[in-house]
């Protein structure tokens, strides 16, 4: 029974196969582009020699800086797959089906959508390991063997993934299965506490003065794990702190608009900071990274200018080349994202979307609330972001290289292109709203 239930609600609705595929695609980039993370790192752990350790820590910083945003965009792809049958496992439950019958249907979807993703995933990254194995570090390409992953971690990072969507999943069922009514007529409102603040502040202050206490660390491992914790912990932080801030200027905006478009904007994002969050999640981390990309080309910039051993020019010529793969991965865990939450929030107001066009309001005022409510929190978040990560690096690269001339150019390149991502991305989506609305 459960299974022919999971198959009746696998098909189709009135928002089209979208929601479908996108979380299949979803995880299958971040199993693809997790797999190939791991297989560079795996690499450069190999090697031997003094400078093998920059080389490390550098793969380290590059984890850090990847994963946490996958391991959201992994989250929001089984938010997605969610969204698509709330309303009929809550119609279900008011017919009465079990509990345990609900659970089942919503755990084996998520399961069996996450699965697919993750098996294209690993294709893709099969495909991608010839490539990968071709860029050069240290004067010579690392060779498809250095970057394949050993099949038991493979393996891992797919159960770990799947584990992911199939708790996602379970979490999102607490109000079908406690409150299906609620989930019907959508009174379920979340709030966001000041205490997000307080935490938000004092673990950022703890990860700046751990980085600033770098010089008394015993040892290479050391440093890097301090760097690590660091930087993992502040992105975290500003996953957070980020909904906090949103809810509060869009109710100030709210408070202030003049015309329909920005007012039933503010209203949408004060509704949920947390799905306007995830709205812009993706540029957050960007944002974050640009300025790391920054201050890594200026750096090999006044490097370059001086006489340098080989080894160490291979090293300064490695950190743009590192550079340039870390945000060319970030972009595509952007456009990716965009993709995906853009879907879920028309899904998360379907309801709403249908009404204003029964009312008589036009596709097109709706599609410019939206953009409207997407682009007025990710100025708040691109550029708050990028303060943090300028804060949290000054204590290893000195405010010197932070404003230099070319280290601000790349921010800018790179926070323009992650703007222009989000926009692409609201076009690309406005069939999902059309059809939303018109159903």
């Amino acid at each position: 029974m459960t299974f022919r239930i999971a198959w009746l609600l696998a098909r189709p609705g009135t928002t089209g196969v979208a929601a479908l595929v996108l979380p299949i695609i979803a995880f299958g980039v971040v199993t693809a582009l997790l797999l190939t993370v791991l297989g560079g790192a795996q690499s450069f752990w190999s090697w031997r020699g003094d400078i093998a350790g920059a080389y490390q820590f550098l793969a380290v910083v590059a984890l850090v800086l990847l994963v946490v945003p996958l391991t959201s965009l992994g989250g929001s792809a089984a938010r997605l797959s969610a969204r698509r049958r709330d309303d009929r496992l809550a119609t279900l439950r008011l017919l009465g089906a079990t509990t345990a019958t609900v659970t089942g249907v919503t755990v084996l979807e998520s399961v069996v959508l996450a699965l697919v993703g993750v098996i294209t995933g690993i294709l893709g990254y099969l495909a991608l390991v010839p490539l990968v194995g071709l860029i050069p570090f240290r004067g010579e390409a690392l060779g498809a063997g250095a970057v394949l992953l050993q099949p038991a971690l493979v393996a891992g990072v797919a159960a770990g993934i799947v584990l992911l969507a199939a708790i996602s999943a379970l979490l999102g069922l607490r109000s079908v299965v406690i409150s299906p009514l609620g989930v019907r007529t959508r009174q379920n409102a979340p709030r966001m506490h000041w205490l997000r603040v307080v935490v938000a502040v004092v673990g950022f202050a703890a990860a700046v003065g751990l980085l600033n206490m770098l010089q008394v660390a015993g040892s290479l491992i050391a440093i890097i794990a301090v760097i690590g914790v660091a930087f993992g912990a502040t992105l975290a932080l500003l996953g957070l702190v980020g909904p906090w801030v949103i809810g509060l200027v869009a109710r100030s905006q709210a408070r202030r608009a003049k015309t329909a478009v920005r007012l039933l904007a503010a209203r949408a994002t004060a509704e949920s900071p947390k799905a306007a969050w995830r709205q812009v999640s993706g540029v957050a981390m960007t944002s974050f990274m640009a300025v790391f990309a920054g201050v890594g080309i200026a750096l090999t910039d006044v490097a370059g200018s001086e006489d340098l051993d080989s080894e160490t020019a291979y090293l300064f010529a490695d950190i743009r080349t590192g550079v340039l793969i870390t945000v060319v991965a970030s972009f595509l865990m952007v456009a990716c994202s965009v993709g995906v939450n853009q879907s879920a929030e028309i899904l998360d107001r379907r309801d709403l979307y249908a009404s204003l066009s029964r009312f008589g309001m036009a596709i097109e005022t709706m599609d410019a609330a939206r953009r409207r409510s997407v682009m007025s929190p990710l100025r708040i978040t691109a550029l708050g972001s990028a303060v943090c990560a300028a804060v949290v690096v000054f204590p290893l690269t000195g405010l010197a290289l932070i404003i230099a001339p070319l280290s601000l150019a790349v921010i800018a390149g790179v926070l323009a292109a992650g703007l222009a991502l989000v926009w692409l991305g609201l076009r690309a989506t406005r069939p999902v709203l059309t059809r939303v609305a018109q159903a």
